[in-house]
């Protein structure tokens, strides 16, 4: 076996690989409440979460039943928007639907 020597004058380079993280993500919620129609809370899920009407029925039933369901699961920045859009459509068709999200 040869060993390598490090001469005078030469100098040894190292590539260190940095690995990203994933950002972590959050899901958005959807509250029921006793004012808000189904109607309205299976177009909030068509229009702002892109959801097909099937889908967006079948959470906007789990919502219902469950007090509580998730409309999509977005990093940060993206639940943020999608929560702060829900509430202004919310508002002003003046129903008091709340949304809120939590880190998955």
């Amino acid at each position: 076996m040869s060993r390598q020597e490090i001469q005078p004058g030469h100098e040894v380079v190292t590539e260190t690989k940095k690995k990203l993280k994933k950002p972590p993500l959050y899901r958005v919620l959807l509250h029921n409440d006793d004012y808000t129609t189904k109607e309205f809370v299976v177009e909030i899920l068509q229009y702002v979460f892109h959801k097909e009407h099937t889908e967006a029925v079948q959470i906007m039933l789990h919502v219902h039943k469950k007090g509580i369901g998730v409309a999509g699961v977005y990093t940060y920045e993206v639940a943020e928007t999608k929560v702060t859009l829900v509430e202004s459509l919310a508002q002003q068709h003046e129903y008091p639907l709340k949304c809120t999200m939590e880190e998955a």
